[in-house]
């Protein structure tokens, strides 16, 4: 195999297959029929494995990539799957921080070009099999499987896990998970088991209410990971990870339970080397210091709210560098812009890009100091030329902003 036979299969794969990373709304599938169907062509690799569910709609990533690296440390081989991929796509499928091979990428899709012609997956069932057939193929201990979107109806929730977890609900997808609070909490607690422990990181009483009476339901044992205290901290940076810390605490707790071998000293070493151990970027990563530049992949109203928060506690004027997608509500963003700031916005490159212009009205209303450009590059570049002494640069908006400055950039500060 090469590079280019790797690369034209992969752009096989995301032309093929409606994809929500690109197309939005109208690529999203909801139901198990076609995963389903999936599994069994394959043989069910997924039930052939030992897999944690994490759901939520923040900090999914990162509660994820803490639990794994503790795991890591512990001895187990840990399989990861997280969507989306900033730079590469293998980045979705890891074992013990290392990419999927990109030999079985290819290999793979190969064999999903002869599927049955009832078979009509989106992009995400395709990975999520990949995900189930290449920890079975690896013989992973573990694989700590993220929810792609919502829960009751997402692919990933054909699985038995051994424990389960949401780490918040907050308004986010309304358009396919629903316009309240209470109704995305429902899509999210769908994927509560029989009898599977579930954990909840949610500080909302209505939250807790909704996965607590779904849990009883199933049977379930509920834990509050919010009543957890604890004093440890991450490498991962950024105030909001203390929660998500909590939520990995208790899915430790659990583990044990089941005898996985975990002291606290793999809880310490696992939680202050998550970058080294699994390679995660993208959360309040320091990209440089000189100037510091921050970036960060929240991109709904809530994610925002925490780290715009975390960038006014920062005494610098900022030179922030942000782009949206044509689902988020832009006007909600606009209210909670970080002060003391100068703005460069930009389309992401991607089908679902919004055009600055089109919410341009909005940031004159604001009464910022804005300019717009044709590339999230251009932008960068801009700040970075025009960002002084004790000053800083934040990137971020979308994961694909933070995916493709990413890819422009980071090879270089290498």
């Amino acid at each position: 195999m090469t590079t280019a036979q790797y690369q034209e299969s992969v752009e096989w794969l995301f032309a093929q297959a409606p994809n929500y990373q690109i197309d939005g709304q109208k690529a999203y599938k909801p139901g198990l029929d076609n995963i389903i169907k999936l599994c069994n062509f394959f043989g069910n690799p997924q039930e052939k494995i030992k897999c944690i569910h994490i759901g939520g709609t923040n900090g999914k990533g990162s509660t994820s990539n803490m639990l794994a690296s503790i795991l890591q440390e512990s001895g187990y081989k840990t399989g990861l799957y997280n969507s989306p991929h900033l730079i590469d796509f293998t980045e979705r499928i890891k074992i013990n921080g290392k990419n999927c091979d990109k030999e079985f990428v290819y290999n793979f899709i190969q064999k999903l070009k002869g599927l049955p012609e009832d078979i009509q997956p989106s992009f995400f069932e395709f990975t999520t099999i990949m995900a189930f057939e290449y920890f079975y193929q690896q013989q992973v201990d573990v694989a700590i499987i993220e929810v792609g979107l919502g829960g009751r109806l997402d692919s990933t929730n054909i699985i038995k896990p051994l424990v389960a977890a949401i780490t918040n609900v907050q308004l986010d997808h309304q358009n396919i998970l629903g316009d309240t609070i209470e109704e995305i909490a429902g899509e999210k607690a769908g994927i509560i088991k029989s009898q599977i422990p579930i954990i909840s990181g949610d500080e909302k009483d209505v939250v807790k209410n909704i996965i607590k009476d779904k849990a009883y339901k199933e049977h379930s044992l509920f834990i509050d990971a919010t009543l957890l205290k604890t004093d440890l901290s991450s490498d991962l940076k950024g105030n909001y990870q203390k929660k998500n810390i909590r939520v990995v605490l208790a899915l430790i707790q659990e583990l044990r339970k089941l005898n996985f071998i975990i002291s606290e000293k793999n809880i310490e070493d696992g939680l202050l080397h998550v970058h080294h151990n699994t390679g995660f970027i993208g959360r309040w990563f320091e990209f440089s210091h000189n100037p510091l530049t921050i970036c960060d992949t929240a991109h709904n109203q809530a994610g925002l709210e925490y780290v715009f928060a975390q960038l006014n506690s920062i005494d610098k004027h900022k030179h922030i560098v942000l782009g949206f997608v044509n689902d988020k509500k832009i006007d909600d963003v606009m209210k909670i812009l970080p002060a003391n700031a100068t703005f460069y916005f930009a389309k992401p490159s991607i089908h679902r890009g919004r055009p600055p212009q089109e919410y341009e009205d909005l940031l004159k209303e604001g009464k910022i100091s804005y300019t717009i450009f044709n590339s999230v590059q251009k932008a960068y570049l801009s700040a970075k030329e025009n960002c002084r002494n004790e000053e800083m640069i934040f990137i971020g908006g979308s994961n694909f902003v933070v995916g493709e400055f990413l890819e422009k950039n980071l090879e270089i500060s290498e």
